[in-house]
Formats: C-alpha cells, structure tokens, sequence
C-alpha cells in the first residue's frame, strides 16, 4: 500500500509595509507656515492680538522686537508643550501652559532688559501681557497639545511671523505719516515739508492703528474673497 506525501502548507508571512517617514518641509508642514500669512492669519481673519496690534505699533522697532520676542516664546513654547503633550494631566494643562510662557517671557524680559534697556521701557507692560496673548495659548491648546514637536514649532513660528507681519505693516504707516520716520531716522525729504505737508499726529494714537488694522482686512478680503463671511 503506497502512501501519498501531502505537501505542507504553505503559510504567507506579510511583512508590514515600511510607513513612508514625513520629510521636514513636506507639504504638510509648508501649509502650517504658509496659511496664517495669508488664509488664516491670526490678526485679520483669527482676530486675534488686536490689543498689541494697537499699542506698539507706534515705531517700527517696537513692532521687531515685540515680533522677535512673540516667535521665540511661541516656537519654544510649542515645542516644550508638545514635548510634555503626554505626561500633562488633562485637568491642569492651562495651568503647565501658562507656567511654561511664563518662564519664557521672563527670559525675553530680561535679556531686552539688558540689551536694550529703551525699548524695554517702551514697551513696558507688553512684553508681559505676551503671557496671556490669545495667539499663543489658541495655538498651544488647539496643535501643540496633539502633535509631534516639529509640527509644533513650524506652527508656531508660522503664526508668531504672521502676527509679526501685520504689526510691522501697521507700524511703518503709523511711523512714516505720524513722524516721517522709519526705526527712527527721518526718510521723508524736506521739501515735502515745504511744499506744506505736516506730520499727522492722529496716526501716532491708537484709534488709528485700528483703522489701519481694518484697511488691511478689506484689502486682504477685496484680494481673497473666500474669506469673506456670509450673513
């Protein structure tokens, strides 16, 4: 009686498929520095900020250094929220992220305080109320909180640059017609002057950054009507 070997069976082993790693500046992350200049821009469609927006625009300078001072908390906040995004209990998150923008406008505090001593005098009250600036918490509590650290910081620099932008727009109308100046040096030509033009000191008051603030948001909603609201 001959028997039959019956074959074994085969088994297939899948071996997962590798998952593709993101590239630093895919497009993904491009997308998180290059919506809130224009698409999502947190002062003129977020309507956020609004309050530093009208108070340091006055000089130029002011409006760097309170941009340089906002991209450095934001990035390193995200990152280090980001970072600890597992590990913050859920009831006190607020708490750790406001403690962590603390922490980093008091460093930004005290190096302008020993760098640039004027201008921390100028801006004062400003730099500290960068602790509860609402671009910065939003941003924290809406990304950092659920995304990896790299993400984080492009979206905070991509935000922190876009706010920075309009206060340095809003700072050179407010400086070049209220003084004729820009970062302090005089730019308009004397024969302006004799022609009969005068400085406007109503553009140096606040009420006038937000007049600026809105031309801004009509030219930016006359040029990207997507953006326009429905009533």
């Amino acid at each position: 009686m001959s028997t039959e070997e019956t074959p074994a069976a085969q088994v297939e082993i899948k071996v997962p498929a590798k998952k593709k790693s993101e590239g630093l500046f895919s497009k993904k992350n491009r997308k998180l520095l290059k919506d809130p200049l224009d698409d999502d821009n947190p002062i003129t469609v977020q309507v956020l900020g609004i309050c530093s927006a009208l108070a340091i625009t006055v000089q130029v300078k002011q409006a760097l250094i309170m941009t340089f001072s906002v991209v450095f908390v934001m990035c390193v906040a995200n990152v280090l929220v980001s970072l600890l995004r597992n590990s913050i209990p859920n009831r006190i998150r607020i708490i750790v992220q406001l403690v962590i923008v603390a922490s980093l406008v008091i460093v930004v505090d005290q190096v302008l305080k020993a760098y640039v001593y004027d201008m921390s005098k100028a801006l004062s009250v400003f730099v500290g109320l960068i602790i509860t600036n609402c671009i910065i918490m939003g941003r924290l509590e809406a990304f950092a909180l659920a995304n990896k650290p790299w993400p984080a910081f492009l979206d905070g620099l991509g935000n922190a640059a876009s706010y920075g932008l309009i206060l340095v727009i809003v700072s050179v109308v407010r400086e070049l017609f209220g003084s004729g100046k820009l970062m302090g040096y005089k730019v308009l030509p004397d024969f302006i002057y004799n022609f009969g033009y005068s400085d406007n000191g109503l553009m140096i008051l606040p009420p006038m950054a937000l007049i600026v603030v809105g031309l801004i948001i009509w030219v930016q909603r006359a040029r990207n009507t997507k953006l326009i609201e429905a009533n």
